[in-house]
């Protein structure tokens, strides 16, 4: 990860300074990564992926048979 350094500079006011910074923070594309990262989604546990394939294919051949059946189009 990029590191931002800001440091202070003579007669400078703390407000003046924070606006270095901030500006320097976005700039830096930071802020932009660390977003993206903020909701990222976690994997799911092999046991989720397992029971929702199952899931998934019961549905399938429900749907194939009404299907056959004449009851859904």
């Amino acid at each position: 990860m990029n590191k931002v350094e800001v440091k202070r500079r003579e007669n400078e006011s703390v407000g003046g300074l924070l606006r270095r910074f901030t500006r320097k923070i976005q700039r830096s594309g930071i802020l932009i990564d660390i977003r993206s990262k903020q909701y990222r989604e976690r994997s799911k546990s092999e046991y989720k992926e397992r029971r929702e394939a199952l899931r998934r294919i019961a549905w399938q051949k429900e749907m194939a048979y009404l299907r056959k059946l004449g009851k859904i189009e």
